[in-house]
This record gives C-alpha cells, structure tokens and sequence, in this order.
C-alpha cells in the first residue's frame, strides 16, 4: 500500500482541470500539480467515479454467490455453481485501496486547510463506504493504519472497522451541516453523484447508517429498531432523494489499472463487459413466479435479456424479421441437468451465421439424438442423418452455438448480459445510442442482436449506491421485527412501487435519448402492467412474511452486495432467525458443488455450511503481510476462511473471536 498511494495520482492530474490560486506561486505549478496542490474539486470526482468502479466488482461478484448470476468464468463460477473458491480475489481490494482510499487522506486535509467542510464529509463518506464494503468482503484488514505509509500495515478486527465507519458518518453528518469558508470550491464543482447538494448527502449517511445498523439483527445487545427507524425518517425520503452514480457511453478511454472503460457504470465493466454472465434460474423464477402466483412481473423483460432468433435477411444482407428469444434462467440450484452433463462452465456464447453454416453432431445415445433431431424439427432447422451423426444448417442470419458438442446446441436459451460500450464494442460504426451487444461486425452491419443487456449493468445505467426502495424494504424488515405488520406491509408495498418508480423513470430517459430505437427493452413499462402485478397474487396482499419482504428487496437490489449481506444476516434458507420460517427458499448447494474443503459445515444449521467470506489477496496480503493478517485472524489463510463469519455476522463478539483466534 505505501507504494500504490499515489498511483492514482497520475489519471487524477491528466484528466483533471488544473487552476492556480496565485498564478505567480513559485511553489504551485498549475500545468503539473503534486499531490499537495491538486484542487479538492478535482479529486472528488475521480474518488466517486472509482468508487463505482470497485463497488462494481464487489456487486458482481456477491451477486453471483447470492444466486443473482451464473458465470462461466473461472473466478464467477467458483462462487455461483461450484463453490470451489480460488485464491487471489485482488480486484475488490486492490481497486478499493488504489484508486479511492489512497486518496481520501489527501483530500481531507486539503480540504481541512481550505475550510471545505463539505470535502471533508465527503471524504469521510467513502471511508465508511469502501471500508464497510472491505469488512462485508473480506472480514478483518488494514484500517487505522492502512494509508499511513506504512509499508506493512497492521490489520483491524471487524468489530473495530464497522466502529471506525459508523464514526466515520457521524463525523460527515456534523461536517455536511458547517458552512464553508467564503474561499472554499462550492462541492458543485466535483459532486457527480449529487450536484453539490448537501441535504441530499446528509440523507444519504442517514441512509448509510440505518443500512449498516441493520447488519447488527443478529446481535441482542446491539441492535436497536428505533434507532434505525430514526436514521430512516432523517434518510432519503422518495426517488428523488436516490444517489446513483451516472454511467456514460461517450469515451473510448480506458481505466490505468485494469483497462476497462473510464466512465461507464461500474457494475458493466464486471457483470456484462464479456459474453460469461447470465441470470440464474433462482433470480428468473422469483421474476415469473413470485410466491407460486404464475404471474410475471412487468420488470421482467427490462432485467432479463434477449436475443434476436428465426432471422430472416433480404437480399442485401439486412435483418427483415425475427423474433425475441427471452432468455431463461440457469438452473444452478435445482437439478442443473445441463451443467451436470455438460460441466459446471461449459455454456458458452454464440457466433452469427453469415452465411449457411453446416454442423455435424456426434449423438452416441438414441434418445439424446431423436432428442437433439426433434428439437430442430420444431425449429424449423434442416438436417440429414449418418449413423450417429446429426448434421444441421444454420441459415445465414441464424444466431447459433459454434461447437459440435450437441450438449451445447441449444445454450442460445440463455441470453448472456453483454452489453457494448464504445471502448469495448469492436465496432466503429455502432453508436453510443446503440449498447446492444452483437457477436460480430457482420452481426451489427445485417442488425442481428445477440443480447439487449440487463437494466442495472448496461453502460448508461445508473449505479444504485443508497436508493429509496432499500430504504422502503429495510423500514419493512425493521416492522416485522418489531411486530408492527400493518407498518411492515405498508414499506413493503412502498419498496416494490418506489423500485417500478425509479426503473420508469430511467427507461422513460432512455426512450427520449434514442436508445429504444435499437433495444425495445429499453423503453418504459406498460403502466397498467405495473398496475395489475401490484394487485396480484405475486405481491402479498394483506398478510406478510419475512420471506416476502426479502425476496421482493432481493429482486430490487439484484446487482448489489446488499443482497448477499442480508442472506448471510438470514442464513440463507435455514429458517432459524426469530421465527421467521425460510427466508430464501430453494437456496441451496447444486448439484455441482464441490467445495468441502471451504464450506466445512455438515448441515444446512452449520454457519460454516454457507460462503461468508472472500479469502485474503494472495498476492497483496497473504503473500506480503501474512504476520500482521494472523496476528488478527489466526485462520485467515486457512481453506475454509470461506465459511468463517464476519463480525457483524454473528450474534456475540465471543462468537467471533471464537472463530479468529486459536
């Protein structure tokens, strides 16, 4: 860490505009400003931008252990179908530390000497942010000594961060209601997120601290409903009041450390930058059967992507006609008798056709081949026959799976989340007005779509940081604690309006920007859909369960770490939290699991049954400052450091330090 401090400076300093109080200041050059000069204006924006950027990976990579995604990628499926957890896992930790806290000292005492008081707060702001972010991931890490310079820092138990954080708010909270000094920059000049609106910022710690209070329902002697309920009447109060981090298509530049695109939003760049990501059929049924009601939910369509499929093309090699092929959900938790045959990775993306292409299939097993055979009947496929072989052609302008393993044949069922930025499409004419993602360039130029993307991780969606609904959903948890159901239903319903609110209101921009003209599933909703859905069986209707409130929060957080923190806060689909029965039911190990050397506990009651945890980064702690991590956690490079609860997780600080110390 002491020698990634100032690594961000460089992109800081290029990008942002330099100015000069004293043009005559032999100290200060304006056109190649130190780490001592740059403007608190300047580095706010950069600071929030990568924010984003680090809460992406976060947000990606707990949805795919909370069950939101399937992912073929190495790293993805080891959490969402496998369970057999690699090492290394740096991305969260080195972008946190990199790109945001080495520059949250700086910023606070530069704008400590200007009388910035609205810097300062910010700054404080992402300290609570990332650091609680750490202590969700990671457990215990470096925090009171992290960004001292210190070459091996010393590490933070969990209970001393989530101290450290909520301290961290109070502090912003006070410093949000100072007037600056006559001299200092208006936060207008940096604020991205909210415009400089200090009101806006104090709703949004208020909001921070009712999130962070929540993580305490396990523990009796901490957790205070009232309390939350308070910083719930002083936080964001309708959509309005949302902060979102905007996501932008209009740069080709990429990020110095990862080389992803600067400006899009974050949890593109991790959950549909690539072709590897798909929606689990846990995440699918709850869209489409939502309390066993049958009825699917008018969100559906604009956070479940689809496909173009049956192309017909004119003469001139122009998509004609088609229809949408709506993915369906990958079966992770259930039978998974696709991955069971053909491996816990092995979907994989489609190829364009342009022209007739011929496959010939290899089908030992007479019923997998009359299978296979009736399958492209009803497609409408041609095909011949010899022996075992089943040849098909794909007409050009068919959207198909390149592979000759017939298993995989027909994968185009799953829609993959990939969406286009103009850095990463790979091809130049497509516009920034069209994220629609194509296999090819002869794709894109015959209009053939190979995915629509996913409302929350397109390049121009906005990234949730502290929304409404969440605020609506957890007043409705902290109610059902507290035996108050009329007030619980009431949130609930309010969550589940404010989240069609809010999606409405973004799918009505980009209808009015241009982007329906290439992507249906960017237009609004049908108002009397919505209509309808809220008074159907899929929403409760007067009696609530826990499981209600949860599930219903679960699809409106969808790419947030928030939902693996409240599945971990609710042991998952065990059922053993202050009577309220099952909470996440169907959530289980799959058929594919494989991690018993991880997730060492022996039923479902265990807390070492569940991931809880990531493990330590191999190469910037384990390897580098392995005495300071076991002097706080006697296990943190153990296997099964992946089971191991953080301390908000459990319900004593004996239990936790029964888990860390030998």
């Amino acid at each position: 860490m002491k020698n990634s401090k100032y690594l961000i400076l460089a992109l800081l300093l290029v990008m942002g505009s330099t100015s000069c109080k004293k043009f005559l200041d032999v100290n200060t050059d304006p056109n190649n400003p130190n780490n001592e000069s740059v403007l608190v204006e300047n580095r706010l924006p950069w600071i929030e931008h990568f924010y984003q950027y680090t809460s992406g990976v976060s947000n990606f990579r707990s949805s795919c252990i909370a069950g939101v995604y399937y992912s073929n990628s190495a790293s993805g499926n080891a959490l969402s179908t496998t369970w057999i957890a690699h090492t290394g896992n740096t991305t969260p930790y080195q972008t946190w530390f990199v790109e945001v806290a080495s520059n949250l000292n700086d910023m606070y005492n530069s704008a400590q000497k200007r009388g910035a008081y609205s810097y300062m707060a910010a700054a404080n702001v992402f300290s609570a942010l990332g650091y609680m972010q750490m202590l969700d991931i990671y457990g215990e890490m470096p925090y009171t000594q992290a960004t001292s310079g210190i070459a091996s820092p010393a590490f933070d138990d969990g209970k001393a961060i989530y101290n450290g954080c909520m301290a961290k708010l109070n502090e912003a909270i006070s410093l949000f209601s100072k007037t600056q000094d006559a001299s200092a920059p208006a936060l207008s000049k940096g604020d991205l997120w909210n415009g400089g609106d200090v009101n806006k910022w104090i709703k949004f710690c208020y909001g921070l601290k009712a999130r962070y209070m929540l993580k305490l329902s396990k523990k009796s002697n901490l957790y205070n409903a009232d309390s939350i309920l308070y910083c719930l009447s002083k936080g964001p109060q309708s959509i309005a009041d949302n902060i979102v981090g905007p996501g932008f298509n209009n740069s080709t530049v990429t990020d110095y450390l990862l080389g992803d695109p600067v400006v899009t939003n974050g949890n593109f760049n991790f959950a549909a930058y690539g072709s590897n990501q798909r929606i689990s059929q846990y995440y699918y049924n709850l869209l489409t059967n939502m309390r066993g009601s049958g009825v699917v939910d008018p969100r559906m369509t604009k956070i479940v992507p689809a496909a173009m499929s049956n192309i017909k093309l004119d003469a001139t090699g122009k998509v004609i006609s088609y229809n949408w092929n709506r993915s369906v959900g990958v079966d992770v938790y259930g039978s998974a008798t696709r991955l069971v045959k053909g491996g816990a990775n092995s979907i994989i993306a489609p190829t364009y056709a342009s022209a007739n292409t011929n496959i010939t299939y290899a089908i030992a097993d007479a019923t997998d081949r009359a299978n296979f055979i009736a399958a492209q009947v009803a497609a409408g496929r041609t095909y011949t026959t010899s022996g075992n072989n089943v040849t098909v052609t794909y007409k050009a302008g068919s959207i198909f799976i390149n592979s000759t393993n017939y298993l995989y044949a027909g994968d185009t069922v799953y829609v993959n989340l990939r969406s286009s930025a103009l850095a990463t499409s790979g091809i130049p004419a497509q516009g920034s007005t069209d994220v629609s993602w194509y296999s090819s360039a002869a794709a894109f130029n015959a209009g053939a779509v190979a995915s629509t993307g996913s409302f929350q991780v397109r390049p121009v969606s906005d990234q949730e940081i502290l929304t409404y609904h969440e605020m609506c959903f957890i007043k409705a948890e902290v109610y059902m604690r507290k035996g108050d159901n009329a007030n619980a239903y009431a949130a609930y319903k309010a969550g589940i309006q404010a989240h069609m609110d809010m999606m409405q209101a973004k799918l009505s921009q980009w209808q009015g920007s241009g982007y329906t003209a290439t992507n249906p599933d960017m237009a609004p909703m049908s108002q009397s859909a919505i209509t309808d859905y809220m008074a159907s069986s899929a929403v409760a209707q007067g009696s609530l369960t826990m499981s209600d409130i949860m599930l219903q929060k679960y699809i409106a957080m969808g790419c947030s770490i928030e939902n693996w923190n409240d599945m971990r806060r609710l042991n998952f689909s065990t059922g053993n939290i202050a009577g309220f029965g099952v909470v996440y039911p169907g959530f289980d190990r799959g058929p594919l699991f494989a991690g018993t050397a991880l997730y060492t506990g022996a039923s479902k009651t265990d807390p070492r049954y569940w991931p809880r945890r990531f493990m330590l980064p191999t190469t910037l702690e384990l390897n580098y400052n392995l005495t300071n991590a076991l002097a706080v956690n006697a296990f943190a490079n153990a296997p099964n450091i992946w089971s191991m609860p953080v301390w908000w997780d459990c319900a004593t600080d004996e239990e936790y330090y029964g888990y860390v110390k030998k």
